[in-house]
């Protein structure tokens, strides 16, 4: 049976969601991953734990936080009116933003450990030779965790595709628009086409699958913590 035309949408929506949030995420998170995996302490701790978060607390609550936060009277969605001229909740901008923190344990998490493994004995002969802190990360560091880049970038993306409280909070179920797969595949179960909904999920956990055995096929030697 060909995907219908919705379905075709929301993969299209999907892949896109999850290819922006994940390059947003090793932006984001290698920069911090390098400070937490340096830095001991009570900030570090909390930070630690603010980044975390997403890995225990139900994505609804997550969801319903960011809804408040992004809504058209708040001083977010406000600010992004008036400089874009469009609603920031319930739009594909929201969903990135939800998917970003939702997802960014995902991405630190590896990095971090991965930082923390790089003996220090490296990097001071690197700095005794004059390279720089941005020569030592690009010479000593990536070379050593490249494969924990990939692991990140993989678990990253195959989370955001995953992603169902979060976004239906703070995007909705606008077909085109805000209606990713998992929704997609919400909304035909609710419809009761189970036949649709089997070709989704197995679609879904397949893909999942895949991802998951390049991670580990890499050796990243890495899991998730909570």
């Amino acid at each position: 049976m060909p995907l219908s035309a919705a379905e075709l949408d929301a993969i299209a929506l999907t892949a896109a969601l999850a290819t922006t949030t994940t390059v947003i995420l090793l932006l984001l998170g290698t920069p911090l991953a390098w400070w937490l995996a340096r830095r001991r302490g009570n900030l570090a701790a909390m930070v630690e734990a603010v980044v975390a978060l997403p890995l225990v607390l139900p994505p609804t609550v997550l969801g319903f936080y960011l809804l408040l936060a992004l809504a058209p009277n708040s001083p977010v969605g406000k600010a992004w009116q008036a400089v874009s001229g469009d609603q920031l909740a319930f739009s594909f901008s929201a969903l990135v933003i939800g998917s970003v923190i939702y997802s960014l344990p995902f991405v630190v998490q590896p990095l971090q450990a991965a930082f923390q493994r790089v003996p220090n004995g490296l990097l001071d002969a690197a700095a005794t030779m004059g390279a720089t802190p941005a020569d030592q990360f690009r010479s000593v560091v990536l070379p050593l965790t490249k494969r924990s880049f990939v692991a990140a970038a993989v678990l990253g993306f195959a989370h955001t595709i995953g992603e169902f409280g979060v976004v239906l909070m703070i995007g909705g179920n606008i077909p085109g628009e805000t209606q990713v797969l998992s929704i997609a595949l919400y909304d035909q179960v609710e419809s009761l086409r189970f036949d649709e909904a089997h070709r989704l999920a197995a679609g879904l956990l397949l893909f999942s699958l895949a991802l998951l055995f390049v991670v580990y096929r890499k050796g990243a030697g890495w899991k998730v913590s909570s």
